[in-house]
């Protein structure tokens, strides 16, 4: 079982060009042998978000908990909500905003893909 752990790392600029500020909950992955590089829950604080970036060699998905957002996919934009799940490709770009007056959490994972 993998947990988050307890205390967050406060994070900006997520996705390399995002705005604001978000706390993130990294989770430990023992193995470096499965497809799974990377598992997190975000806290987007109103306003801020995860900047358009490319998934050229892995892919990520996203499932929002909490919130709601604006989620871009190849330049076409989404209305997103807790229960929302979002997968991207490999070869294919995202990002994702929270547009709403709360904080937007969403877990991410991103895997590895030949």
């Amino acid at each position: 079982m993998l947990k988050n752990k307890d205390e967050g790392v406060r994070a900006e600029k997520l996705g390399g060009s995002g705005k604001g500020a978000a706390m993130r909950f990294p989770v430990e992955i023992p193995d470096d042998g499965g497809a799974f590089t990377m598992t997190t829950r975000i806290e987007l604080e109103p306003g801020a978000s995860i900047g358009y970036h490319l998934h050229g060699d892995n892919e990520e998905v996203y499932f929002i908990m909490d919130g709601e957002g604006l989620y871009c996919e190849d330049g076409e934009k989404h209305a997103v909500k807790a229960g929302d799940i979002m997968l991207c490709r490999k070869g294919h770009s995202h990002g994702l905003e929270n547009t709403g007056a709360g904080k937007l959490v969403l877990g991410a994972a991103i895997a590895r893909r030949g």
